[in-house]
Protein backbone atom coordinates (compact mmCIF):
# COMPACT_ATOMS: atom_id res chain seq x y z
CA UNK A 1 0.00 0.00 0.00
CA UNK A 2 1.35 3.44 -1.28
CA UNK A 3 1.79 5.76 2.03
CA UNK A 4 0.74 9.66 1.85
CA UNK A 5 3.18 12.41 1.84
CA UNK A 6 3.03 15.61 3.54
CA UNK A 7 5.30 18.70 3.66
CA UNK A 8 6.42 19.64 7.44
CA UNK A 9 9.04 22.20 7.26
CA UNK A 10 10.18 24.68 3.78
CA UNK A 11 13.66 27.34 3.83
CA UNK A 12 14.30 29.29 0.86
CA UNK A 13 17.36 31.87 0.35
CA UNK A 14 16.76 34.16 -2.29
CA UNK A 15 16.38 37.79 -3.59
CA UNK A 16 13.28 38.27 -1.94
CA UNK A 17 14.31 37.59 1.42
CA UNK A 18 15.78 34.91 3.00
CA UNK A 19 13.25 33.20 4.99
CA UNK A 20 10.08 31.97 4.11
CA UNK A 21 7.83 34.97 5.64
CA UNK A 22 9.52 37.66 3.72
CA UNK A 23 9.92 35.63 0.40
CA UNK A 24 6.27 35.10 -0.06
CA UNK A 25 5.05 38.61 1.37
CA UNK A 26 7.22 39.61 -1.80
CA UNK A 27 5.54 37.52 -3.89
CA UNK A 28 2.49 38.56 -2.94
CA UNK A 29 3.12 42.17 -3.38
CA UNK A 30 5.03 41.66 -6.91
CA UNK A 31 7.92 43.22 -5.48
CA UNK A 32 10.97 42.49 -7.77
CA UNK A 33 14.41 40.86 -6.30
CA UNK A 34 16.51 41.82 -9.27
CA UNK A 35 19.32 44.53 -9.28
CA UNK A 36 22.56 45.33 -10.65
CA UNK A 37 25.30 43.58 -10.00
CA UNK A 38 27.95 45.23 -7.07
CA UNK A 39 29.91 42.13 -6.06
CA UNK A 40 32.05 42.41 -9.50
CA UNK A 41 32.88 44.10 -12.09
CA UNK A 42 30.57 44.00 -14.87
CA UNK A 43 31.70 47.05 -17.28
CA UNK A 44 32.87 44.53 -19.84
CA UNK A 45 30.45 41.80 -19.35
CA UNK A 46 26.65 41.91 -21.72
CA UNK A 47 24.70 41.02 -18.97
CA UNK A 48 25.33 43.44 -15.44
CA UNK A 49 22.05 42.09 -13.75
CA UNK A 50 21.04 39.40 -11.43
CA UNK A 51 19.15 38.26 -8.38
CA UNK A 52 22.30 38.30 -6.15
CA UNK A 53 21.28 37.08 -2.14
CA UNK A 54 21.63 40.33 0.37
CA UNK A 55 22.10 39.90 3.94
CA UNK A 56 22.92 36.38 3.90
CA UNK A 57 24.95 35.49 7.17
CA UNK A 58 25.72 31.96 7.28
CA UNK A 59 25.79 32.04 11.18
CA UNK A 60 22.54 33.16 11.30
CA UNK A 61 22.22 29.33 9.96
CA UNK A 62 23.90 27.44 11.95
CA UNK A 63 27.77 27.59 10.33
CA UNK A 64 31.06 28.47 11.78
CA UNK A 65 33.55 30.70 10.32
CA UNK A 66 35.80 28.01 9.59
CA UNK A 67 32.94 25.88 7.71
CA UNK A 68 31.92 28.38 6.01
CA UNK A 69 35.44 29.89 4.26
CA UNK A 70 36.08 26.27 2.89
CA UNK A 71 32.35 25.98 1.32
CA UNK A 72 31.45 27.20 -1.90
CA UNK A 73 28.36 29.76 -1.98
CA UNK A 74 26.00 26.98 -3.37
CA UNK A 75 26.49 24.45 -0.58
CA UNK A 76 26.28 28.05 2.13
CA UNK A 77 22.66 28.67 0.57
CA UNK A 78 21.58 24.91 0.60
CA UNK A 79 22.81 24.87 4.30
CA UNK A 80 20.66 27.27 4.84
CA UNK A 81 17.47 26.77 3.57
CA UNK A 82 17.59 23.12 5.43
CA UNK A 83 18.92 24.78 8.12
CA UNK A 84 15.82 26.24 8.40
CA UNK A 85 13.15 23.79 7.08
CA UNK A 86 14.39 21.71 9.77
CA UNK A 87 14.08 23.54 12.30
CA UNK A 88 10.44 24.47 10.77
CA UNK A 89 10.04 20.64 10.85
CA UNK A 90 11.05 19.90 14.56
CA UNK A 91 12.49 16.47 13.23
CA UNK A 92 15.69 15.28 15.00
CA UNK A 93 17.60 12.09 13.84
CA UNK A 94 17.90 9.64 16.63
CA UNK A 95 15.33 11.38 18.72
CA UNK A 96 11.93 11.56 16.80
CA UNK A 97 12.99 10.04 13.41
CA UNK A 98 15.49 6.72 13.16
CA UNK A 99 18.81 8.15 11.24
CA UNK A 100 18.83 5.77 8.47
CA UNK A 101 15.10 6.30 7.64
CA UNK A 102 15.99 10.13 6.78
CA UNK A 103 17.16 10.95 3.47
CA UNK A 104 18.42 13.61 1.44
CA UNK A 105 17.97 14.28 -2.25
CA UNK A 106 18.94 18.03 -2.95
CA UNK A 107 19.70 18.72 -6.40
CA UNK A 108 22.04 21.36 -8.31
CA UNK A 109 22.77 22.44 -11.69
CA UNK A 110 26.02 23.08 -12.07
CA UNK A 111 27.75 23.05 -8.32
CA UNK A 112 30.58 24.38 -6.77
CA UNK A 113 31.03 26.85 -10.27
CA UNK A 114 32.38 29.36 -8.42
CA UNK A 115 35.25 27.48 -6.75
CA UNK A 116 36.03 25.92 -10.53
CA UNK A 117 35.67 29.52 -11.74
CA UNK A 118 38.46 31.03 -9.10
CA UNK A 119 40.51 28.36 -8.96
CA UNK A 120 40.91 28.06 -12.80
CA UNK A 121 42.06 31.61 -12.49
CA UNK A 122 45.07 30.09 -10.38
CA UNK A 123 46.11 27.82 -12.83
CA UNK A 124 46.18 30.19 -16.00
CA UNK A 125 48.95 32.28 -13.77
CA UNK A 126 50.78 29.61 -12.81
CA UNK A 127 50.10 26.15 -15.17
CA UNK A 128 52.45 24.11 -12.41
CA UNK A 129 48.97 24.13 -10.12
CA UNK A 130 50.90 24.23 -7.11
CA UNK A 131 48.43 26.73 -6.20
CA UNK A 132 44.86 25.32 -6.54
CA UNK A 133 43.44 24.66 -3.41
CA UNK A 134 43.35 21.12 -2.32
CA UNK A 135 39.84 21.65 -1.22
CA UNK A 136 38.87 22.16 -4.94
CA UNK A 137 37.11 18.89 -5.54
CA UNK A 138 35.25 18.66 -2.36
CA UNK A 139 33.81 21.93 -2.61
CA UNK A 140 33.06 22.28 -6.37
CA UNK A 141 31.31 18.43 -6.93
CA UNK A 142 27.25 18.60 -7.20
CA UNK A 143 26.51 16.03 -4.29
CA UNK A 144 28.33 18.44 -1.75
CA UNK A 145 25.30 20.16 -0.96
CA UNK A 146 23.64 17.26 -0.25
CA UNK A 147 26.05 15.44 1.02
CA UNK A 148 26.66 18.63 3.78
CA UNK A 149 23.24 18.69 4.85
CA UNK A 150 23.33 15.02 5.85
CA UNK A 151 26.49 15.44 8.00
CA UNK A 152 24.51 18.32 9.73
CA UNK A 153 21.64 16.67 10.34
CA UNK A 154 22.66 13.07 10.87
CA UNK A 155 20.31 11.85 7.63
CA UNK A 156 22.15 8.30 7.16
CA UNK A 157 19.09 7.03 4.56
CA UNK A 158 20.15 7.25 0.58
CA UNK A 159 21.96 11.36 -0.43
CA UNK A 160 21.22 11.65 -3.31
CA UNK A 161 21.82 14.87 -6.12
CA UNK A 162 19.76 14.86 -9.22
CA UNK A 163 21.50 17.50 -12.03
CA UNK A 164 18.37 17.43 -14.90
CA UNK A 165 19.14 21.50 -14.60
CA UNK A 166 16.41 23.45 -14.31
CA UNK A 167 14.20 20.63 -13.30
CA UNK A 168 17.13 19.39 -10.91
CA UNK A 169 15.08 20.66 -7.32
CA UNK A 170 11.93 19.72 -8.94
CA UNK A 171 13.27 16.24 -9.93
CA UNK A 172 14.57 16.17 -6.08
CA UNK A 173 11.11 16.10 -4.55
CA UNK A 174 9.67 14.40 -7.27
CA UNK A 175 11.57 11.74 -6.60
CA UNK A 176 11.52 12.26 -2.72
CA UNK A 177 8.03 11.52 -2.60
CA UNK A 178 8.26 8.32 -4.60
CA UNK A 179 10.85 7.14 -1.87
CA UNK A 180 8.60 8.01 1.07
CA UNK A 181 5.39 6.48 -1.16
CA UNK A 182 7.26 3.50 -1.54
CA UNK A 183 8.28 2.76 1.79
CA UNK A 184 12.10 3.38 1.54
CA UNK A 185 12.03 6.73 4.23
CA UNK A 186 9.86 8.00 6.68
CA UNK A 187 11.24 11.47 6.12
CA UNK A 188 13.72 13.51 3.14
CA UNK A 189 14.85 16.64 3.23
CA UNK A 190 14.90 17.94 -0.42
CA UNK A 191 15.28 20.74 -2.80
CA UNK A 192 18.37 22.88 -4.57
CA UNK A 193 20.49 25.19 -4.56
CA UNK A 194 22.47 27.48 -6.99
CA UNK A 195 24.92 30.05 -7.16
CA UNK A 196 25.81 31.01 -10.75
CA UNK A 197 25.39 34.86 -10.77
CA UNK A 198 28.75 34.92 -11.47
CA UNK A 199 30.99 36.12 -14.15
CA UNK A 200 31.64 32.64 -16.17
CA UNK A 201 28.08 31.79 -15.27
CA UNK A 202 26.67 35.05 -17.01
CA UNK A 203 29.08 35.37 -20.25
CA UNK A 204 28.15 31.82 -20.83
CA UNK A 205 24.47 31.65 -20.81
CA UNK A 206 24.29 35.27 -22.36
CA UNK A 207 26.42 34.02 -25.44
CA UNK A 208 24.14 31.18 -25.78
CA UNK A 209 21.35 34.13 -26.42
CA UNK A 210 19.41 32.80 -23.09
CA UNK A 211 20.13 36.02 -20.89
CA UNK A 212 18.16 39.07 -21.27
CA UNK A 213 20.17 42.05 -22.04
CA UNK A 214 17.76 44.73 -20.40
CA UNK A 215 19.57 47.44 -18.88
CA UNK A 216 16.53 48.19 -16.02
CA UNK A 217 16.37 44.97 -13.70
CA UNK A 218 13.30 45.78 -12.13
CA UNK A 219 11.87 45.44 -16.06
CA UNK A 220 13.97 42.61 -17.33
CA UNK A 221 12.31 39.28 -16.33
CA UNK A 222 9.45 39.32 -18.71
CA UNK A 223 7.60 36.25 -18.64
CA UNK A 224 4.47 36.08 -21.51
CA UNK A 225 5.74 39.41 -22.21
CA UNK A 226 6.11 40.33 -26.20
CA UNK A 227 9.26 42.27 -25.27
CA UNK A 228 10.80 39.59 -23.31
CA UNK A 229 14.38 38.84 -24.32
CA UNK A 230 15.38 36.14 -22.56
CA UNK A 231 15.66 34.92 -18.60
CA UNK A 232 17.54 36.58 -15.72
CA UNK A 233 20.12 34.31 -13.98
CA UNK A 234 19.79 34.12 -9.82
CA UNK A 235 20.94 33.12 -6.67
CA UNK A 236 19.25 31.18 -4.20
CA UNK A 237 17.81 27.41 -2.30
CA UNK A 238 15.42 26.03 -1.58
CA UNK A 239 14.39 23.52 0.85
CA UNK A 240 11.83 21.11 2.16
CA UNK A 241 10.87 18.61 4.45
CA UNK A 242 8.77 15.51 2.89
CA UNK A 243 7.72 13.19 5.77
CA UNK A 244 5.24 10.04 5.72
CA UNK A 245 2.05 11.29 6.86
CA UNK A 246 1.37 8.61 9.81
CA UNK A 247 4.95 9.70 10.88
CA UNK A 248 4.17 13.38 10.95
CA UNK A 249 0.95 12.80 12.68
CA UNK A 250 2.63 10.77 15.46
CA UNK A 251 4.79 13.41 16.19
CA UNK A 252 2.04 16.33 16.01
CA UNK A 253 3.78 18.06 13.49
CA UNK A 254 2.63 21.18 11.28
CA UNK A 255 1.84 20.01 7.86
CA UNK A 256 1.60 22.91 4.81
CA UNK A 257 0.17 20.56 2.39
CA UNK A 258 0.14 17.34 0.91
CA UNK A 259 1.89 16.23 -2.44
CA UNK A 260 -0.20 14.01 -3.86
CA UNK A 261 1.53 13.97 -7.89
CA UNK A 262 4.29 13.91 -9.98
CA UNK A 263 5.25 13.59 -13.48
CA UNK A 264 8.91 13.03 -14.84
CA UNK A 265 9.57 13.11 -18.75
CA UNK A 266 12.34 13.56 -21.55
CA UNK A 267 11.94 15.61 -24.99
CA UNK A 268 14.43 13.97 -26.60
CA UNK A 269 14.96 16.39 -28.77
CA UNK A 270 17.37 18.80 -28.16
CA UNK A 271 19.98 20.18 -25.48
CA UNK A 272 18.54 23.40 -25.31
CA UNK A 273 15.52 24.03 -27.15
CA UNK A 274 12.34 22.48 -25.93
CA UNK A 275 10.30 19.95 -27.95
CA UNK A 276 7.63 22.44 -30.32
CA UNK A 277 4.93 20.40 -29.79
CA UNK A 278 4.91 20.46 -26.19
CA UNK A 279 4.02 16.57 -26.05
CA UNK A 280 6.50 15.50 -23.99
CA UNK A 281 6.20 18.54 -21.69
CA UNK A 282 2.23 17.91 -21.25
CA UNK A 283 2.83 14.56 -20.96
CA UNK A 284 4.66 15.35 -17.90
CA UNK A 285 1.93 17.44 -16.48
CA UNK A 286 -0.99 14.73 -17.16
CA UNK A 287 0.98 12.21 -15.16
CA UNK A 288 1.04 14.37 -12.03
CA UNK A 289 -2.71 15.53 -12.52
CA UNK A 290 -3.79 11.77 -13.09
CA UNK A 291 -2.00 10.56 -9.57
CA UNK A 292 -3.38 13.84 -7.95
CA UNK A 293 -6.97 13.02 -9.04
CA UNK A 294 -7.68 16.09 -11.23
CA UNK A 295 -11.27 16.79 -11.84
CA UNK A 296 -11.75 19.35 -13.84
CA UNK A 297 -15.94 20.01 -12.56
CA UNK A 298 -14.49 20.45 -9.06
CA UNK A 299 -11.14 21.90 -8.70
CA UNK A 300 -9.86 24.65 -9.04
CA UNK A 301 -6.44 24.88 -10.32
CA UNK A 302 -2.84 27.23 -9.66
CA UNK A 303 0.13 26.60 -12.01
CA UNK A 304 3.30 27.80 -11.08
CA UNK A 305 4.55 28.44 -14.22
CA UNK A 306 8.56 27.52 -15.64
CA UNK A 307 8.23 30.91 -17.61
CA UNK A 308 11.29 31.57 -17.92
CA UNK A 309 10.81 34.50 -20.36
CA UNK A 310 12.28 33.04 -23.64
CA UNK A 311 10.50 33.31 -26.19
CA UNK A 312 10.45 29.39 -26.94
CA UNK A 313 9.92 28.72 -23.37
CA UNK A 314 6.78 30.85 -22.90
CA UNK A 315 5.51 29.68 -26.55
CA UNK A 316 5.89 26.39 -25.80
CA UNK A 317 4.72 26.24 -22.54
CA UNK A 318 1.29 27.96 -23.28
CA UNK A 319 0.64 25.07 -25.94
CA UNK A 320 1.21 22.79 -23.27
CA UNK A 321 -1.39 23.83 -20.59
CA UNK A 322 -3.80 23.56 -23.62
CA UNK A 323 -2.53 19.93 -24.97
CA UNK A 324 -2.30 19.00 -20.78
CA UNK A 325 -5.77 20.51 -20.11
CA UNK A 326 -7.46 21.41 -23.11
CA UNK A 327 -10.22 23.77 -22.67
CA UNK A 328 -9.68 24.07 -18.66
CA UNK A 329 -6.33 25.68 -19.52
CA UNK A 330 -8.93 28.96 -19.97
CA UNK A 331 -9.77 28.33 -16.64
CA UNK A 332 -6.82 27.72 -14.95
CA UNK A 333 -4.89 30.40 -12.96
CA UNK A 334 -1.01 30.69 -14.02
CA UNK A 335 1.86 32.98 -12.76
CA UNK A 336 5.61 32.97 -13.35
CA UNK A 337 7.30 33.95 -10.33
CA UNK A 338 10.18 34.50 -12.00
CA UNK A 339 9.46 38.00 -12.66
CA UNK A 340 10.45 38.53 -9.32
CA UNK A 341 12.68 36.41 -7.98
CA UNK A 342 14.38 35.48 -11.47
CA UNK A 343 15.61 32.25 -12.79
CA UNK A 344 17.96 30.49 -9.87
CA UNK A 345 18.42 26.87 -12.11
CA UNK A 346 18.73 23.92 -10.32
CA UNK A 347 17.19 26.35 -7.06
CA UNK A 348 14.36 27.53 -8.91
CA UNK A 349 11.71 24.76 -8.68
CA UNK A 350 11.94 23.57 -4.70
CA UNK A 351 11.43 27.82 -4.32
CA UNK A 352 8.28 27.73 -6.79
CA UNK A 353 6.98 24.81 -5.17
CA UNK A 354 7.33 26.87 -1.59
CA UNK A 355 5.69 29.29 -3.84
CA UNK A 356 3.16 26.65 -4.69
CA UNK A 357 2.17 25.72 -1.20
CA UNK A 358 1.96 29.15 0.37
CA UNK A 359 -0.59 29.91 -2.83
CA UNK A 360 -2.78 26.68 -1.52
CA UNK A 361 -2.63 27.78 2.19
CA UNK A 362 -3.36 31.32 1.73
CA UNK A 363 -5.79 31.43 -1.66
CA UNK A 364 -3.53 33.93 -2.89
CA UNK A 365 -1.91 33.97 -5.89
CA UNK A 366 1.15 36.03 -6.58
CA UNK A 367 1.37 37.77 -9.76
CA UNK A 368 3.72 37.56 -12.63
CA UNK A 369 5.07 41.29 -13.04
CA UNK A 370 5.59 43.46 -15.77
CA UNK A 371 3.16 41.81 -17.66
CA UNK A 372 2.17 44.78 -19.62
CA UNK A 373 2.08 43.85 -22.73
CA UNK A 374 1.10 39.88 -23.53
CA UNK A 375 2.39 37.63 -25.90
CA UNK A 376 -1.19 37.00 -28.10
CA UNK A 377 0.53 33.55 -28.61
CA UNK A 378 0.53 33.24 -24.54
CA UNK A 379 -3.09 33.76 -24.03
CA UNK A 380 -3.94 32.21 -21.02
CA UNK A 381 -4.78 33.89 -17.52
CA UNK A 382 -1.16 34.68 -16.25
CA UNK A 383 -2.07 36.65 -13.32
CA UNK A 384 -1.05 39.92 -14.92
CA UNK A 385 1.09 42.25 -12.28
CA UNK A 386 -0.96 41.86 -9.44
CA UNK A 387 -2.19 38.93 -6.99
CA UNK A 388 -5.58 37.80 -6.83
CA UNK A 389 -7.78 35.68 -4.61
CA UNK A 390 -8.59 32.25 -5.11
CA UNK A 391 -9.60 29.36 -3.34
CA UNK A 392 -7.08 26.87 -5.04
CA UNK A 393 -7.75 23.02 -4.47
CA UNK A 394 -4.94 21.63 -6.52
CA UNK A 395 -1.31 23.31 -6.89
CA UNK A 396 1.06 22.52 -9.66
CA UNK A 397 4.49 23.43 -9.95
CA UNK A 398 6.59 22.13 -13.09
CA UNK A 399 9.75 22.61 -14.72
CA UNK A 400 11.54 22.39 -17.83
CA UNK A 401 14.94 22.06 -18.41
CA UNK A 402 17.86 22.23 -20.68
CA UNK A 403 18.66 18.92 -21.92
CA UNK A 404 15.06 18.34 -22.62
CA UNK A 405 14.12 17.41 -18.72
CA UNK A 406 10.40 17.92 -17.65
CA UNK A 407 9.42 17.65 -14.12
CA UNK A 408 6.09 18.38 -12.20
CA UNK A 409 4.75 17.98 -8.93
CA UNK A 410 0.96 18.22 -7.79
CA UNK A 411 -0.27 19.40 -4.08
CA UNK A 412 -3.40 19.72 -2.32
CA UNK A 413 -4.41 20.66 1.31
CA UNK A 414 -4.51 17.99 3.80
CA UNK A 415 -7.73 16.14 4.07
CA UNK A 416 -8.60 13.02 5.73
Amino acid sequence: MEKRVVITGMGVVSCLGNDINTFWENLKAGVCGIGMISEFPTDDLAVKIGGKIHDFHPEEFGMDKLFTRKQDHFTLFGMAAAWQAMQDSGLESGKNIDPFRLATYVGSGVGGLESVYRESGKLYEDPSGRWISPNLVPVMIGDTCAAQIAIKWQAMGSCIDPVTACASSTNSIGEAYRAIQHGYADAVISGGSEHVTIPIGLASFSNCRALSRESDPQHASLPFNADRGGFVMADGAGILILEEYEHAVARGAKIYAEVKGYGSTCDAFNATAPRPDGSTQARCITLALEEAGFDETKDCVYVNAHGTGTHLNDVTETLTYKKAFGDFAYKLHISSTKSMHGHMFGATGAAEAIATIMTLKEGIIPPTINLDHQDAECDLDYTPNKAVKADITLGLSDSFGFGGHNACLAFRKLSF
